[in-house]
């Protein structure tokens, strides 16, 4: 269950709540789930019955209560722990990697998103300025990836060159008072040089504004997002992204491909632990990155997964006279899960993910 999952879930616990005379309240339009704070416990958790105890009239911990017993009758969740003054805390069952790997591909690089777009249009501005026009644009992919209606608007209008040598997507047209927008990526360090920008073309030009987080001043000197080593975080993303495709091609030329087989998947890929959990946890850092305008944590998150699929690469194809076997099948499919994750990524920022590098 991703956490996108589990906040429907919540949801329809309180309109079955609602239904049955539980609680009197209005059924909120979303609930934010996340990692346990301080006192916490299991895999998610949640306020939401802080939320609704005012409207209600009782107590946070009456209103858990109250939800609880709906909660645990969910397929998936194994346990619901109410701590302090009433925060829910979710454990969940453990996903067979075989299911994960199965979901990621039958998913493609739409994996993490969300269905549907619904509510108000949002409309996001920024000022005239190049850092902020790319991390406003990756801002809009990631909220649309996760059913928001979006518009953009830059509150001055922007060089055509920004625009076409950058992939932005920006109305040009200045905001009104009428016409209000949330402003987005007012960063607190000096704007870049446009030029030094420009120069390093649209994927590594973007990575350079998006990486850093927005306290942090990119760094667009000595050619670093450009060269092809080790060094460079976004050569290593692209990287692993192009070896997962290869691996792919070369498996279909010896006669097999994928296969997230149940059993095999956990025992041909021991060392794949780490890497599965960073795949598993994409969904929420989408829609964290979302909620709070801050594409850095999915570039962020991209890098782990790169560095978590490069060291499974060699071990995925059989050797000499080996015959492709169910852990090779399987080793195969977990790469594949990975490079789906960050061709997904990469085009929510809004960098080419190519399958040659």
């Amino acid at each position: 269950m991703t956490p996108v999952e589990l906040s429907r879930t919540l949801l329809h616990a309180v309109r079955r709540a609602v239904d049955d005379g539980e609680l009197a309240v209005a059924v909120p339009e979303r609930v934010v789930v996340g990692p346990p704070g301080p006192g916490g416990c299991g895999d998610y958790a949640s306020n939401l019955a802080l939320q609704l105890a005012r409207p209600a009239g009782r107590t946070p911990r009456d209103v858990a209560d109250v939800l609880r017993p709906y909660l645990l009758r969910t397929a998936g969740i194994t346990d619901v722990v109410v701590t302090g003054p009433g925060f829910l805390n979710f454990s969940l069952d453990a996903a067979a990697p075989g299911a994960l790997v199965d979901e990621v591909l039958r998913r493609g690089p739409r994996y993490g998103h969300a269905g549907g777009e619904g509510g108000p249009v949002v409309r996001l501005s920024c000022p005239r300025e190049i850092r902020a026009l790319v991390v406003m644009d990756s801002v809009a992919r990631l909220l649309r990836a996760q059913g928001t209606r979006v518009r953009v608007g830059c509150e001055d209008a922007p060089p055509k060159e920004w625009i076409d040598v950058l992939g932005i997507d920006a109305d040009t047209a200045p905001r009104t008072a009428e016409d209000p927008a949330v402003p987005v990526a007012r960063n607190p360090v000096p704007a870049p040089s446009p030029q030094a920008v420009l120069t390093l073309g649209r994927d590594a030009g973007r990575w350079a504004m998006l990486h850093p987080a927005p306290h942090d001043r990119p760094r667009l000197t000595g050619g670093e997002h450009l060269v092809q080593r080790e060094s460079n975080p976004l050569f290593r993303v692209r990287y692993a992204h192009a070896r997962t495709r290869a691996l792919l091609r070369n498996a279909a030329d010896l006669g097999f491909g994928p296969e997230a087989d149940r059993d095999a998947t956990p025992t041909a890929t021991p060392t794949a632990t780490p890497l599965l959990t960073t795949l598993a946890d994409h969904p929420r850092v989408l829609a964290a990155a979302a909620r709070d305008h801050a594409p850095d944590r999915l570039a962020r998150h991209l890098v782990g997964v790169a560095d978590g699929v490069l060291p499974l690469l060699p071990g995925v194809l059989p050797l000499g006279e080996e015959k492709p076997s169910a852990a090779h099948r399987a080793r195969l499919a977990v790469a594949a899960a990975a490079g789906t994750v960050l061709a997904g990524g990469l085009s929510l920022l809004g960098i080419d993910a190519p399958d040659h590098l």
